[in-house]
């Protein structure tokens, strides 16, 4: 029954491969891609057939297998080379060479193992050997599977997927295969004979494959290959374990089981010695690099590292000097760092610091190694150091002393911005020393010279922020010197009434008043143009409008008559202090366009959904275009000595606390603001309808 499924399994798989071969044919000109599949095929069919005919362990089996897996390694491999990228072929054709040695390995197994079949001993060996290598083959390929799989293009994966999952059903049930026949010493019968079913039903895949798109685009990564070589390795391992218990059990003896505990012992020591060890993995990064890369250092991951350093914010963020520093060591593998700022008269002093430890110091041949720095922007080997001094051509640049000191000092990256000196960047040895070629050169001058580019950002953002700063301060100044002039305004005309009324028993009491209140609110303007007592604002709530704006009439009242109209019930969600401060901006203008002794007119009531004080006045009056274009302005105004700040700050407190401003003018017959606010419901009082200040 075997013996029928073996043969009938493998019969369909070799005419199934045999008509997809011939299938491809069509595309042999225009596809050079497409020719080695049709060796793959062509290959697989041949290999069907001797197992059908001959049997799995036949030597033509053996051989045909071999080449099977050679040309499918051979069809991923044109796949690989397609990316074009020189630098990292050189590692990936180490692991398919690997991978192809060990073919070449079983090939060699595969034609001596029949002459040794009256040798039991000879024959068990070779039998156990010709499992393992079937068994590495089909896990290496499946590690390379995977690789090529995970660095295909996103756009080339759909195409690519069907043939992928095709060879891991091929090599996945080679791999399970060579395992139950290494672990059981034999020659699982049922699953050689399934094998030739399992093949077949690849070929629908494959054939979904030519029909998809087969420009397949590679894009080879750095970590994918190291990736792939550390599981390389670790499967070498493995399979070099169970290679030498194997051979101690056919050699046999007393000793045998002593040394299997042994080597077992011994392999896993060493690896929990090795692997864990930072400097053996940093020696073995340094070896792979310069053996089996063009170039030392992976340049898009490089940078994407020192960006995501650089950038990462945050509150828990470490402060940019010290992200600068961090990402610069990254860069080279160096355990720490130490970042010198530059100032405006060539002196250094510590910006940050990253597991670094040495003592800074002070020394007179700053200057001069910084100006060289600064016009040559020459990256510093502190390992080519002679004599103290840094040798450029004919020219001998003492180095500071103290950088020398302790021979911890590896490179010197100088942080250029628009041809000016910023920084410094001094970074340790690696773990594994070495010295610097071009491309730490190259690296290091570009990532200072970016590093810089944040630095300086940062200083032009912390400069501007001092800017605004001053410029807030400013604008509160201005608010209050406008207040101030009013003040001043208020103050004059009662010096000047005192003249004529000072023996008046009500005008003094009137004029204590108002001295009374010009002080109050001139220590409030202290107050306010105070940074360190910046008051802020007062959350809105429900203001009752009528005590607010009688207090603002009744302060006024003294220099110029108020008429007041309005519902006492009436009330605004508000700040009282911004609103009392915009509104008596507004009445102040009011008074300052009337005639002497023509009153000003406040009425205050609701529209709506919004509660609306007014103020009317009845003097020179706006033009539209005014009104229009400068009269929220600030340092606009119509006024002789007008500073132009009241309506513009009148607008801004009033829009802090979502309302709105609305002026009616006309030249000549006067204007009328009107204050829109939210309305809000309040505690009902008695009240008049008219009211005169």
């Amino acid at each position: 029954m075997i013996s029928f499924i073996l043969f009938w399994s493998h019969s369909l798989a070799a005419i199934l491969f045999g008509a997809l071969a011939i299938w491809q044919l069509r595309n042999w000109q225009d596809n050079p891609r497409s020719r080695a599949l049709v060796s793959a095929f062509a290959v697989m069919s041949v290999w069907s057939i001797f197992v059908a005919m001959l049997g799995p362990r036949d030597l033509m089996s053996g051989l045909a297998e071999s080449a099977r897996n050679f040309a499918f390694l051979a069809f991923m491999y044109g796949i690989v080379r397609s990316a074009g990228d020189d630098e990292r072929h050189r590692a990936i054709r180490v692991v398919y060479t690997a991978v192809a040695a060990v073919i070449g390995l079983q090939i060699v197994i595969a034609g001596v193992l029949p002459r040794f079949g009256s040798e039991d001993v000879v024959y068990q060996a070779l039998s156990s050997t010709a499992n393992i290598l079937g068994l590495t083959i089909a896990a290496g390929s499946l590690v390379l599977v995977h690789n090529l799989y995970g660095q295909a293009a996103p756009d080339s994966r759909w195409g690519i997927r069907m043939p992928m999952i095709a060879l891991a059903v091929m090599w996945g049930y080679d791999l399970h295969l060579y395992t139950v026949a290494y672990l059981t010493r034999g020659t699982p019968a049922d699953l050689f004979a399934m094998r030739g079913a399992i093949i077949a039903t690849t070929v629908p895949l494959f054939t979904l494959a030519s029909r998809r798109n087969s420009n397949w685009k590679m894009q080879i990564s750095r970590a994918a290959t190291f990736q792939s070589l550390s599981v390389m390795t670790i499967l070498a391992y493995l399979i070099l374990m169970m290679s030498a218990t194997r051979a101690m059990e056919i050699v046999g003896g007393d000793w045998v089981r002593i040394g299997q505990i042994a080597l077992i012992f011994g392999m896993t020591i060493a690896a929990a010695v090795l692997l864990p060890s930072g400097r053996a993995r940093a020696w073995l990064r340094v070896t792979l690099s310069k053996h089996l890369f063009e170039h030392r250092y992976d340049y898009r991951e490089e940078w994407l590292r020192f960006t995501r350093t650089i950038g990462h914010g945050g509150e828990d963020a470490a402060p940019l000097a010290d992200r600068v520093i961090k990402a610069l060591a990254e860069i080279a593998a160096s355990p720490g760092g130490l970042l010198l700022a530059v100032d405006d008269q060539l002196k250094l002093s510590p910006a940050a610091r990253w597991n670094w430890t040495n003592a800074e110091g002070r020394d007179d041949a700053e200057p001069e190694f910084l100006r060289f720095l600064e016009a040559t922007g020459h990256v510093v080997d502190f390992e080519a150091v002679q004599d103290g001094c840094l040798v450029a051509g004919d020219r001998r640049i003492p180095i500071p002393q103290w950088m020398l000191a302790g021979g911890t000092a590896w490179a010197g990256a100088p942080l250029l911005h628009s041809d000016r000196l910023v920084g410094f960047a001094i970074l340790q040895h690696p773990v594994v020393r070495r010295p610097l070629d071009w491309e730490d050169y190259d690296l290091f001058r570009t990532a200072g010279m970016q590093a810089a580019s944040y630095l300086a950002e940062a200083r032009s953002q912390e400069a501007l922020a001092n800017v605004q700063r001053f410029d807030e301060f400013n604008r509160r100044f201005a608010f209050i010197l406008h207040d101030i002039k009013n003040l001043v305004s208020q103050l004059s005309l009662v010096a000047r009434n005192a003249e004529r009324h000072a023996e008046n028993p009500e005008f003094r009491a009137d004029m204590i008043a108002t001295l009374q209140s010009s002080v109050k609110k001139m220590n409030d303007l202290l107050v306010r143009l105070s940074p360190g007592s910046r008051r802020e604002a007062e959350a809105l709530r429900p203001t009752a409008l009528q005590p607010l704006v009688a207090q603002i009439a009744a302060a006024k009242q003294r220099v110029h008559p108020i008429e007041l109209f309005g519902d006492h019930a009436v009330g605004a969600l508000a700040d009282p202090v911004r609103l009392e401060q915009a509104l008596g901006h507004i009445v102040q203008n009011a008074i300052d366009a009337s005639a002497p002794g023509e009153p000003v007119r406040i009425c205050y009531g609701e529209r709506g959904l919004e509660a609306a004080i007014e103020v009317i006045d009845s003097g020179s009056g706006m033009s539209a275009d005014f009104i229009r274009s400068r009269l929220f302005q600030p340092f606009a105004s119509t006024k002789d000595g007008g500073f132009g700040i009241g309506a513009f700050e009148a607008r801004s407190l009033i829009a802090g606390m979502g309302g709105r401003i609305e002026v009616e003018s006309r030249e000549g017959e006067g204007s009328r603001f009107t204050i829109f606010l939210p309305a809000a419901q309040t505690d009902a009082l008695p009240q008049p309808e008219r009211m005169r200040a």
